[in-house]
């Protein structure tokens, strides 16, 4: 019997422990989608203790507490750290095959050194020992992110953001390059005038840009585009349940924008073909620059409404939707391809009965002007375990070219979710390995391990060029 979580963890024979410890393990990271807060990284802060840094704002760990029955006073209310915590350390024996077990106790071994099991017996002292360390300067959060071999980072940042976080940062010379990522799906979302009319308003003082009509409402967005370009940004993305791909007018955008502009509610129609228009400006404006473009598509978001007015959004009641995906996403791509002015692109699938649909989309627009031009984006959210990744990494494989694939990202508004990358480099590995051994590919593992060290690195290296 293997031991739990040894060195050779998910590295089922001796070629994918080779592939693991030879290529994939020595790799630097490069986190080119994440959700980390910019400003406690250029405070350099250190949590006091390992509830913070571990169950404030993770809602993975607030489904599993509240199916385990843990009332919401110790998940999100006004309990102590300590007494979320353990109730966090009580609901982990009853996360067995969630991933959560893994990430878990991966966390605890690469950040603390601690073998230990987390259970309620064990809490006191291993909440003890984590947050005497965090309290310490070498585990300030800009050291947590070199312990992990970070080299860039892309946080996730609205247009009307400020960046002084990063602009501070880039004055302090941190060796690890963290860049904002252009987020505006507020700036498209017109499902409600009133609140697009208060987001208008912060684009205007941001921005020192006075709208009173669609044209000035994207010369002041575009504005917001270039001041993130002079910050290192090259990468935009969308939070979408799907893509939007209606055909529109221009008369008809400019009309939407003025209704809406007056308090009235746009009708669906309305509503689907002034997001396809935004849709397309800010793809334009991506190509431009030559950023990369993602979509993370699929997620459908605030299903519990109780719960929603009750703590807001972000805390734990998303699903995957089952979004009719392909036409659209066909459309709206081609119509940038015919134009020539599809920027590099990444899909992010998170329904697995699209998985091969995606990976045969990004096909039908690689044009050979650059290796992996559209990618199939890593297995992410509620598919970012070790089944969702094999059949995302399988689906890739089948249809298009494993080998030129960007790889993994964190997606994670913790600075502890960086042994996510090991994780995934070990399933890798694996899955190499193991054919290899069973005569499915030929056993030269020079071949095989530049590409795990391309899957791992270098292919985002390229592809990015931060």
């Amino acid at each position: 019997m293997k031991k739990f979580l040894d060195e050779n963890f998910l590295l089922q024979n001796k070629t994918a422990q080779q592939l693991y410890n030879d290529f994939a393990k020595p790799m630097p990271v490069i986190d080119y989608h994440n959700h980390l807060p910019p400003d406690q990284i250029a405070n350099d802060i250190n949590f006091e203790n390992l509830s913070q840094i571990w169950l404030y704002g993770d809602h993975y760990k607030w489904r599993a507490m509240r199916t385990n029955g843990v009332n919401e006073k110790y998940i999100t209310g006004n309990s102590t750290d300590y007494e979320k915590f353990e109730n966090w350390a009580a609901t982990v024996p009853y996360t067995m095959r969630n991933p959560l077990y893994h990430w878990t106790h991966l966390e605890l071994q690469r950040y603390f050194s601690i073998d230990k099991i987390l259970n309620a017996d064990t809490a006191k002292e291993i909440y003890e020992e984590a947050s005497a360390k965090l309290r310490t300067p070498e585990y300030s959060v800009r050291k947590l992110l070199s312990k992990m071999n970070v080299k860039v980072l892309c946080t996730t940042d609205d247009p009307t953001d400020s960046l002084e976080h990063h602009q501070k940062i880039k004055a302090d010379g941190f060796e690890i390059k963290i860049l904002p990522a252009y987020r505006p799906d507020k700036a498209m979302n017109v499902d409600d005038a009133a609140s697009f009319n208060a987001y208008i308003a912060k684009v205007e003082e941001v921005s020192a840009i006075s709208v009173s009509s669609y044209s000035d409402y994207l010369k002041a967005l575009k504005a917001r585009h270039d001041f993130f370009a002079t910050l290192g940004c090259s990468v935009s993305d969308h939070g979408l349940e799907q893509i939007y791909a209606e055909d529109y007018t221009d008369t008809e955008i400019r009309n939407s924008f003025d209704k809406i502009r007056n308090g009235k509610e746009l009708d669906q129609k309305e509503n689907l073909k002034f997001k396809s228009a935004m849709l397309i400006e800010f793809a334009k404006w991506d190509h431009e620059k030559g950023w990369i473009q993602q979509y993370h598509l699929g997620a459908l978001r605030n299903n519990n409404a109780r719960m929603l007015r009750q703590l807001g959004a972000d805390t734990g009641w998303d699903s995957i939707g089952d979004f009719s995906q392909g036409r659209a996403l066909s459309k709206f791509l081609n119509r940038l391809d015919s134009t020539d002015q599809l920027a590099k692109t990444i899909l992010y699938n998170l329904n697995p009965a699209d998985n091969e649909l995606m990976a045969t989309m990004i096909g039908n627009f690689n044009d050979g002007s650059v290796a992996g031009k559209v990618q199939f984006g890593s297995a992410w959210w509620f598919l970012d375990q070790k089944d969702g990744m094999v059949k995302q990494m399988n689906a890739l494989s089948n249809m298009g070219l494993l080998s030129k694939f960007v790889g993994m990202l964190t997606d994670s508004r913790s600075f502890m979710s960086y042994p996510r990358h090991e994780y995934f480099r070990r399933i890798l590995c694996n899955m190499f390995g193991e054919e290899i051994e069973n005569g499915e590919l030929p056993n030269d593992i020079p071949q095989v391990g530049k590409i795990i060290e391309d899957i791992c690195y270098n292919n985002a290296k390229e592809y990015f060029r931060f």
